[in-house]
């Protein structure tokens, strides 16, 4: 059985079909990665399955459980977590305080404070932020400020982890430390979701890739298979990747 599959999903914006009619399964454990050009979906699908946004259609399904129309914090603490595209901190709080938030909101249960204050400055010595937990997080670089993010999400006690463009900004060096992040949060027993540009970052990580465009599946096998679509190449570069140009 699959830890998440989705069937038909389905959401427009007015007339505009964001999401249409996608089909998808994802596998416990593994890198899965979601790739496709500025507007092709991906991030309205990650709204979906963490419910931010409501299906028009199809089903979601997370360890069997159908998760369609529930709200957002039901479906974290079932243990789906997710990080956005432009990320989202609590700026003036330190950083150590930003992770507590995730323990108070997940599906950890009930801890004392210092337990709570043990837990999280864990997550933090994990994503590499221990000697800046009482820094405000707006005084993070942007590269930390996303590892925040990775932290507080996996302070809720995730199954699932839904990373959107997590190396987006970031340079050669701290691109390779994401990588190196994520393949150890997989290592952990967390399946994993990824939106991201970087192609070597995606290509490297995930298992399975699947390709959105315009709001469609419109391609879905290993690294290697996607690399090798011509369908893929075309959506990316264009005509001119048959013209040489």
């Amino acid at each position: 059985m699959p830890i998440l599959e989705g069937k038909g999903v389905t959401k427009y914006f007015g007339g505009l079909a964001a999401v249409s009619n996608v089909d998808f399964r994802v596998e416990q454990g593994e890198a899965f990665g979601l790739i496709g050009p500025n507007g092709a979906g991906k991030t309205t699908l990650f709204n979906l399955i963490s419910a931010a946004l409501s299906t028009r259609s199809g089903t979601i399904t997370f360890k069997g459980k159908n998760i369609t129309g529930l709200k957002p914090y039901k479906i974290c603490r079932m243990g789906i977590a997710r990080t956005f595209q432009t990320v989202k901190i609590f700026p003036d709080l330190p950083v150590m305080s930003n992770v507590v938030l995730g323990l108070y909101f997940g599906a950890s249960g009930k801890m004392s404070s210092g337990e709570k204050t043990r837990r999280a400055s864990e997550y933090l010595d994990f994503v590499g932020l221990s000697k800046v937990m009482t820094v405000p997080a707006r005084d993070l670089t942007l590269a930390n400020q996303k590892r925040l993010e990775v932290a507080r999400a996996l302070a809720t006690g995730p199954e699932l982890l839904l990373l959107d463009e997590i190396m987006a900004g970031l340079n050669a060096t701290e691109v390779a430390q994401a990588m190196e992040l994520v393949n150890r949060i997989r290592e952990k027993g967390i399946t994993i979701i990824m939106i991201e540009h970087v192609m070597k970052a995606i290509m490297s990580v995930c298992q399975r890739i699947m390709v959105l465009h315009h709001g469609e599946k419109i391609a879905e096998g290993t690294p290697r298979e996607i690399a090798g679509s011509e369908k893929v190449i075309k959506v990316y570069l264009g005509d001119k990747a048959h013209a040489g140009g």
